[in-house]
């Protein structure tokens, strides 16, 4: 069965000051890591992102922007969808990441599918104490609901959508010295954090 994947990056970077796609890390960009983890796992891949597409050109992947700018998560969720629908093989699922979890696992999205029992359901991951909301894996089937749900909803908030709809939650372990491997860069002091990480698994 093919997957499809997407990788969210339609937000404002706000607190890092400069878009995070681009923000340097271990001598790539927050982007590159993202991608090169992923796309191993996926089927079709794309980006979601706002703005000026020709930025990612050198992917050479779709990029799709929201359909509401600055709605959160589930504006991307939705292009993601309906980019996937058009695909000459309809996926029956969309894997997708943030831009900010460089350190994603590499059998993610392995991990996710077999959590749902061959079950139409959302699964998204967890780690230590926290779960993941848009680290997660979503029947197409949903697309209209969704489409519904940014219609008439009062809050565009992910974990709104996932209760009224059902999921399961996929626990992984995090690294030892405790690293969580979907660990957020969303400031330059997380950047420096992260930075020391990669530094210590290219040592390993």
């Amino acid at each position: 069965m093919t997957i499809a994947g997407l990788v969210l990056a339609g937000g404002t970077s706000r607190r890092m000051g400069h878009e995070k796609a681009f923000a340097p890390l271990a001598g790539a960009t927050m982007v590159d890591h993202i991608v090169r983890r992923f796309a191993p796992q996926v089927g079709p891949l794309a980006i979601n992102a706002n703005g000026d597409p020709s930025r990612f050109a050198k992917f050479g992947l779709p990029i799709l922007a929201d359909d509401r700018p600055d709605t959160g998560p589930l504006a991307g969720l939705l292009a993601g969808m309906r980019w996937a629908e058009t695909l000459p093989t309809r996926p029956a699922f969309i894997a997708t990441v943030p831009i900010d979890t460089p350190f994603i696992p590499e059998d993610l999205v392995r991990a996710l599918d077999m959590a749902r029992g061959g079950l139409p359901m959302i699964a998204i991951a967890a780690s230590g104490d926290r779960d993941h909301p848009v680290v997660g894996l979503w029947p197409l089937t949903l697309a209209d609901r969704l489409a519904e749900w940014r219609q008439t909803a009062k809050s565009q908030g992910v974990r709104g959508f996932l209760s009224a709809q059902g999921f399961t939650v996929v626990q992984f372990a995090t690294d030892a010295p405790d690293f969580d491997p979907f660990f957020n860069v969303n400031s330059p002091d997380q950047l420096a954090e992260a930075e020391m990480r990669a530094a210590d698994k290219n040592r390993s």
